[in-house]
Formats: C-alpha cells, sequence, structure tokens
C-alpha cells in the first residue's frame, strides 16, 4: 500500500485500525502523546482478531508524531486523517487538523455518536468530514512484554458514506482485514450504532464485563428501558436506525427483556465476547477519565429537547454516570430502579 494514513487518537479503535493498515503495507503516522507515545516506540503494537489471529508490528512498522502538525511535516502526498478520538476531544482535534494539513484533506471519523461530522465541520471546514462507523469493540491492554495489544471482542463491519475517497480506500481497508460498507446516508446507521451502544453506560456502571453484564436480566432490562425511550424519541424525530447487528433494532428490546435462559439461545450471536471484554466507558469511568455519556444518551436527550419532548431515562443515565466515583459499581437491579424510576 502506497496510501498514507494518519491516525489521530491512540486509543483502542485508532490502535486497532491503523495497526491492521500498517501490518498491511500502508504508510501509517500515528498522533500519540505521553505514555502511549513511549509504549508504541518501546515496544510496538499487537493487533489481535476476534478469531485470535494476532498481528505484531514492531515499533519501526509505523511512525509516531506528537502533534497534527508534526505529522504533517512529515511529507507524503494526499493523507487520509482517520479520527478516533472521543466525542469530547473532537473540536479541538479537528481543529489542529485542520490548521495542519491542506484544504480538502479527507479525515474519516471512526468515532461513537452522531454529532463528531458537525463538530468537525465547525472546527475545520476546509477538511472533507466523511462520516464512519466502526461495530465492533476493541479492548488496549498491555501483554506480559509490555507491548500494547489492541483486541477486536466483538463481531461488525466497518460502515463509511459513499465517496470517492471511500470507494477508493474501500479495497486497502479490504486488504488490512476491515471490509468497508459504504452506504449512501450515514445518520441511520449512527443512530443504529447509538442504540446499541447505550449499552455502554449499563456495563461501565455495573463494573462486569461485557458478556457476564449481559447475561444479568436486570441489567439488560435497563438497556432495554433506554432503548425503548430512545425509539420513540427517534420514530418522533423521523429517524429510521439501521439493522447492526443480527436483529431488527425494534425488536432489540423485547428480546433483551426475555428471560436469561431463553435470551442466551436466542440472543447467541450477542453473545459473541470475549470473556474479559468490557465497554470503553468502564476502563473510562475506572481510570476517572471524562466518558462518552453525552455522546450517547445525552444524543437522545437532545433530540428529545429539539423535538419539544423528555427523554428522562436516558436522562437519568447522563446523571448516574457523570457523578459516579472510580472504583464503585451498581448491581443491575440498582441500575434498573435507577433508570425506570425517571
Amino acid at each position: 500500500m502506497a496510501q498514507r494514513f494518519v491516525v489521530i487518537g491512540a486509543g483502542a479503535i485508532g490502535c486497532r485500525v491503523g495497526g491492521a493498515l500498517a501490518a498491511a503495507g500502508a504508510d501509517v503516522v500515528v498522533v500519540a502523546r505521553g505514555r502511549r507515545s513511549a509504549d508504541l516506540a518501546a515496544h510496538g503494537l499487537a493487533v489481535t482478531e476476534l478469531d485470535g489471529a494476532t498481528r505484531i508490528l514492531s515499533p519501526d512498522r509505523f511512525r509516531l508524531a506528537a502533534t497534527a502538525a508534526e505529522a504533517a511535516a512529515m511529507g507524503g502526498a494526499h493523507p487520509v486523517l482517520l479520527l478516533c478520538t472521543k466525542g469530547g476531544a473532537t473540536a479541538e482535534a479537528a481543529a489542529e487538523a485542520g490548521a495542519a494539513f491542506a484544504p480538502g484533506t479527507p479525515i474519516l471519523s471512526l468515532q461513537n455518536g452522531v454529532d463528531n461530522i458537525g463538530r468537525i465541520r465547525a472546527a475545520a471546514p476546509d477538511l472533507q468530514a466523511l462520516a464512519a462507523m466502526v461495530p465492533f469493540n476493541v479492548t488496549l491492554d498491555h501483554d506480559e512484554s509490555g507491548r500494547l495489544v489492541a483486541r477486536q471482542t466483538t463481531s461488525g463491519e466497518l460502515h463509511a458514506e459513499d465517496h470517492a475517497v471511500t470507494r477508493a480506500l474501500a479495497p486497502l481497508f479490504a486488504a488490512a482485514g476491515l471490509p468497508l460498507t459504504l452506504v449512501a446516508d450515514m445518520a441511520p446507521v449512527q443512530w443504529g450504532k447509538l442504540l446499541l451502544n447505550l449499552n455502554n453506560p449499563v456495563n461501565a456502571l455495573s463494573g462486569l464485563p461485557l458478556r457476564a453484564e449481559l447475561m444479568d436480566r436486570d441489567c439488560r432490562r435497563a438497556l432495554a428501558a433506554l432503548q425503548d425511550e430512545a425509539l420513540a424519541v427517534m420514530t418522533a424525530a423521523g429517524i429510521r436506525p439501521a439493522k447492526i447487528g443480527a436483529a431488527p433494532p425494534r425488536l432489540i428490546p423485547t428480546i433483551l427483556r426475555l428471560p436469561t435462559f431463553a435470551f442466551s439461545r436466542i440472543a447467541a450471536s450477542m453473545l459473541t465476547i470475549a470473556p474479559t471484554a468490557r465497554s470503553s466507558m468502564a476502563d473510562d469511568l475506572a481510570a476517572g477519565r471524562p466518558t462518552e455519556i453525552d455522546d450517547l444518551c445525552g444524543a437522545v436527550v437532545r433530540l428529545a429537547a429539539a423535538r419539544g419532548m423528555a427523554a428522562p431515562r436516558n436522562a437519568a443515565m447522563v446523571r448516574l454516570v457523570s457523578g459516579r466515583r472510580p472504583g464503585t459499581a451498581m448491581s443491575g437491579r440498582d441500575i434498573l430502579a435507577a433508570v425506570t424510576a425517571a
């Protein structure tokens, strides 16, 4: 691959996607700072597929930059920027990229939520902002040697808006083991993913790995309550969320409420998760970092307000996560009670 990619945001998704592209031969520059940069420079990166296959990248397989300006100064024609930050960092990261790279440079948003393209266009109007969606969960840990391991723990295929840029990139992503589905309208896809991502705060509050949390019926019922409310708001706004997983969006809350013995059989694909996998929000909450709650439940609350409606369950979840102390956990029963009381 001759294509040059600049990964902005060296978290789990940035390392998973950037690492796979670098392993396939792309010229990859990772914008990273602090300990993350030091770890990548000293030990490289491992990228592990859902089936356990692992690709090891030595530090010379990619380049590191401390800032977008430093990445731009490294040269290379026609770079593609991959924005992989959390939503709260989008405006700042986009502004830095817009000041560093030439007008028209494509920037692909590989982020959760539905608001990031608007934030990019406001902060960096000269960049070519393109929406994308990452359906799978990735954890980022260190192995025994100190090497970072970006481990994909659930299945799914990348989506991106159909554009000349993404059509050109699709074969490169496929060669990296990241098939890219192109769609004309990304909004339904983003809302469909957000519907599934409403489990992130439930998982974070529970303190459980994803699979164990989904086997707790009270946690599932709390998620179903959040989804029911989100679906009602989307219907009022004329949004039809796309099917992202195995089940149609409007059937998911019904499946979630099933007794566990029935859920575990009917939703077996939903449980095809590495035993230790957790949501990134769980990691952020445990570490005392800002979470993406405003980009998930907060987006439902804002959409409801724009329609003259309320979304009290999602608003309650915003308050729960925002006020939670690191190292504390809630039972599924308590999460359900807090959400449904609203």
